[in-house]
């Protein structure tokens, strides 16, 4: 069985997305994501977007919709894999995008990107709290090179789950809350500010 939802604005906007049923995939709710892009719509046209933990695509396709120049998006679950490529081939997409079919902490700490990226959204399994801390202390440490320097790093988590304040050179800077979910935004921050 499958859920859907819908892109919310954009070239693909109104579209449906299809990913498959049951919490190991746990899409991002069009409302919590609709939030999402509401605060990231100044940046989103022309940036390179890193969708890690990518499950159906729902995030990344929705980036791709309103304008940004390219997403790569990371995932290792088979179910998820196929219903991701289902998606982009449904709507025709076969341009301005990768998948890395891996584990997220391999591909980040081998990826080159053609250009840094600007975005990076991290949506792990809620039972995998550890992927947390592993990927974004790799983000803000070991692979911070792969970061614009103005680059935003958001993690969606459950709402009762605290990240840490800092990871490395990444530090938050906002926590948007919504039904049991939330958004924790982190910025890039020079290592003399993290000390």
């Amino acid at each position: 069985m499958l859920n859907s939802m819908r892109i919310i604005a954009g070239e693909y906007r109104s579209r449906t997305l299809e990913a498959p049923a049951g919490m190991a995939t746990r899409p991002t709710s069009d409302r919590l994501r609709e939030t999402l892009f509401n605060v990231l719509a100044p940046r989103i046209a022309g940036a390179f977007f890193l969708d890690l933990y990518a499950g159906s695509g729902a995030v990344g396709i929705e980036a791709l919709s309103r304008g940004a120049a390219r997403v790569e998006f990371v995932e290792r679950a088979p179910a998820a894999l196929a219903a991701l490529r289902k998606n982009l081939e449904r709507l025709k997409i076969v341009l301005g995008f990768r998948i890395h079919a891996a584990g997220v902490g391999s591909v980040v700490r081998k990826m080159k990107p053609e250009a840094p990226f600007d975005l990076v959204f991290l949506d792990p399994p809620y039972d995998a709290e550890a992927e947390y801390a592993a990927t974004l202390g790799l983000l803000g440490g070991a692979t911070a090179g792969i970061l614009s320097q103005s680059a935003v790093v958001i993690a969606e988590h459950r709402k009762k789950e605290r990240l840490e304040e800092r990871y490395g050179v990444l530090a938050r800077t906002r926590l948007l809350e919504q039904g049991d979910a939330a958004l924790s935004f982190y910025a890039v921050q020079a290592a003399s500010a993290a000390e």
